[in-house]
């Protein structure tokens, strides 16, 4: 007899994810050595772990799976110190790790900042503390429990911002970290929430529930108990299901517009390099804003700071131009039209 659904699922996701940076590592593009005599070391592969349902699940997994491919396998659990007794508890988690098997492991205390807002400060010292963690060790990758129900909430929060196609797109399966292009491995966006909560049940897992993740001050927070259960009243049980397809379609959407306004970038300069208006105007508004963007951010604008109302001010200096004078954009940089041209540059 096999495993229960739920634990047969989170070890097949973890498996594909296992199979996929195991052929990159190995690949004559990786890192392997150049000799055909020498193997190159077995890849490490962390989990971040806080102990909650979905991240336990994907302990276990790993755990499981890991050794079977000859992968070594260890945990992180970041104390944020939000709460009181948060040390204790991120040492309990850790030590739940080390029962499962996983090494190495460790508990990392950081600092929450203010910027952003309470849930932003969080994650920027979190994804701060798991880089700092992975370049330690040498981990070729990060696995991180995110669901199918998280993938939801980000895109009706990216929904809420107005903010474009690219917010639309959630959580990417991988995405990077500092000199990592490929860190970040999401192997449960495809499964429920509730899959990972009955994996840790049949497993007799214990599972910690951050009460933060039931304050209704936060955002996330209240989008999940109360947004998605009365949005999936209204339209039906399928809403996280379509939000996370939602998802996939709007990273392809944003990913071939990427590459369309990378290549565009250089044709639309003359010899000089200067952007040419007439050419930035021929080109469809998604790919121009993107344009304007990669220039602003090349001329010394922040990338968090720069937000759609600053580029739609640019894009007026081409689409609606009245004479108007320079637009001011975070970073100290300004961009304005001169004879055909538009120049963005540090003020």
């Amino acid at each position: 007899m096999g495993p229960h659904p739920a634990v047969a699922a989170i070890r097949l996701a973890v498996r594909r994810v296992l199979h996929d940076i195991l052929n990159e590592h190995t690949s004559p593009s990786g890192n392997s050595s150049d000799s055909p005599h020498e193997r190159p070391p077995s890849p490490l592969v962390l989990v971040a772990c806080s102990g909650g349902a979905d991240s336990m699940a994907l302990a276990s997994a790993l755990a499981f799976e890991a050794p079977k491919l000859g992968i070594r396998a260890g945990g992180v659990t970041v104390d944020h110190g939000l709460q009181p007794g948060s040390d204790l508890r991120a040492e309990e988690v850790a030590l739940r790790l080390r029962q499962l098997g996983l090494d190495p492991v460790e508990s990392v205390a950081v600092t929450v900042g203010r910027e952003g807002g309470p849930e932003a400060a969080a994650r920027d010292a979190r994804y701060a503390a798991l880089d700092a963690a992975a370049a330690r060790h040498g981990a070729t990758a990060v696995l991180l429990g995110h669901t199918r129900d998280d993938q939801a909430e980000t895109v009706l929060l990216g929904l809420a911002r107005g903010s474009g196609i690219r917010s639309l797109s959630g959580m990417a399966a991988v995405s990077g970290g500092p000199g990592a292009a490929r860190r970040y491995r999401r192997p449960f966006l495809q499964l429920d929430r509730q899959t990972a909560r009955k994996a840790c049940m049949v497993q007799a897992l214990p599972v910690w529930d951050d009460p933060h993740n039931a304050d209704p001050a936060y955002t996330r927070s209240r989008l999940r108990h109360e947004g998605l259960p009365a949005l999936e009243k209204a339209l039906g049980k399928g809403v996280v299901e379509a939000l996370a397809r939602t998802a996939q379609l709007s990273r392809d959407d944003a990913d071939a517009l990427d590459a369309w306004a990378s290549q565009a970038a250089t044709a639309v300069r003359d010899a000089a390099g200067l952007l040419e208006c007439a050419k930035l105007y021929a080109l469809p508004p998604a790919v121009r804003r993107r344009v304007l963007r990669r220039a602003a951010i090349e001329a010394g604008a922040p990338a968090g700071s720069l937000f759609a109302r600053h580029i739609e001010e640019v894009d007026r200096l081409i689409t609606g131009w009245r004479g108007q004078g320079a637009i001011n954009l975070p970073g100290k940089v300004v961009a304005q039209r001169q004879g055909g041209r538009l120049v963005i540059r540090q003020g």
